[in-house]
């Protein structure tokens, strides 16, 4: 056989390989499910997988928040007030250490103001030990134990400084990314299920009931946040506890959550109540609730969660702006607009910039929801070209 007709074969071969591959690609495109197809699509968005990653890291360390930080959120450390960062280390001018340590702390009174001044002695360390016993705590009121990821055993060890008070800022900006991000996903679920009640009714029925419910929509739209919760938040009994303030705020802010999606869904279900297969099912004798439950909200299922992870930003803004402002959550609670509150002065832009810390998470958790939900969008349009 010569050479000519041997690599007409091989190529003939690699045409029919890449042919049954294109073939299976094909199969298996058209006989994925929706979610597959959005889940494909969105694994090919870099930026929105990231984003996911990112905000699923921020929840996990916000659940076990008390055993990444090396102290509980209230302990004070009364020589080492409004403290700078201590930045872990392996080496500086006296050598190499195998293990990371931090400065020993020194303080001073401030001549002037008698004020007690922390100070860094380079000339002592302090090595840094995983999984170390230190102060009781619970996970998620289920879980008890005395176990932190770090600590020292002689000294302190504060990653992001501390504040006016001495307690330390790395545990309480953590503990503070729970609080807020479980207020938001509370209050998205809220804000969700109300709208696909209303919107679905809306949408369904139409008529007056659908002008009816568009009028109230548009009564709860302009409301402005703010200003309701100033003066909800003045009503509030001063003998409530701070877990009944916490529910009560993400009550609200659900409550004035759910036009926007109310208005989508019963956009859509306007578009979709005349299809036949919703025929079909009114004269199989389908209730108006099957209907909208089982047929219809599927349908556009996927435009539904990219509102939803939309809606995240909005209400975690909400919290952190009315806490920041004294108006949400109090003390001893601990949010991301509580740890804030220290940084609003002069004093702090100046002598802690550490403070806003917890700005930055706020504005990284903000933008991962934003870029997470671009990707989830593109990943929901039916006119997006699937890939593996």
């Amino acid at each position: 056989m010569s050479t000519n007709e041997l690599s007409q074969r091989e190529l003939t071969q690699q045409e029919r390989a890449v042919q049954e591959r294109e073939s299976q690609e094909a199969l298996r495109y058209y006989s994925a499910t929706q979610w597959q197809l959005v889940w494909w699509r969105f694994r090919r968005h870099k930026l929105a997988m990231a984003g996911g990653l990112f905000l699923a890291l921020l929840a996990f360390l916000g659940i076990f928040a008390e055993f990444f930080g090396p102290y509980s959120g209230v302990t004070r450390n009364t020589d080492y007030l409004l403290g700078p960062p201590q930045i872990p280390r392996f080496w500086d001018e006296n050598g190499f250490s195998l293990r990371p340590f931090v400065y020993g702390v020194t303080t001073e009174r401030d001549p002037v103001t008698l004020r007690r001044i922390p100070t860094i002695d380079r000339e002592v360390r302090h090595p840094i030990r995983f999984f170390v016993r230190g102060e009781p705590y619970t996970v998620l009121k289920v879980i008890e134990s005395d176990i932190h990821l770090f600590g020292v055993e002689e000294g302190t060890v504060h990653l992001f400084g501390t504040d006016p008070l001495g307690r330390d800022l790395f545990t309480r900006t953590l503990i503070a990314t729970r609080t807020s991000l479980s207020i938001g996903v509370l209050g998205v679920l809220i804000a969700f299920v109300l709208a696909l009640i209303i919107g679905g009714v809306a949408g369904y029925f139409g008529g007056w009931i659908d002008y009816g419910i568009q009028r109230l929509t548009e009564i709860v739209r302009v409301i402005p946040v703010i200003p309701l919760y100033m003066g909800l938040a003045a009503a509030f009994p001063r003998e409530w506890s701070t877990q009944q303030i916490y529910f009560a705020m993400t009550l609200i802010l659900g409550l004035v959550g759910w036009p926007t999606l109310a208005r989508r869904i019963r956009g859509q279900l306007l578009t979709l109540r005349t299809e036949d297969y919703v025929v079909a099912a009114q004269i199989a004798g389908a209730s108006a609730a099957r209907i909208i439950g089982r047929h219809l909200l599927p349908a556009f299922a996927s435009y539904i969660i990219v509102d939803l992870v939309i809606s995240f930003p909005y209400l975690i803004l909400s919290e952190t702006a009315l806490s920041f402002v004294q108006l949400g959550l109090r003390p001893p609670d601990i949010s991301w607009g509580i740890l804030l509150q220290d940084a609003q002065n002069i004093r702090a832009i100046e002598q802690a910039p550490w403070l806003f810390i917890p700005a930055a998470f706020v504005v990284t958790a903000v933008l991962s929801f934003t870029i997470l939900g671009d990707g989830v969008r593109d990943a929901a349009d039916p006119y997006t070209v699937s890939g593996s």
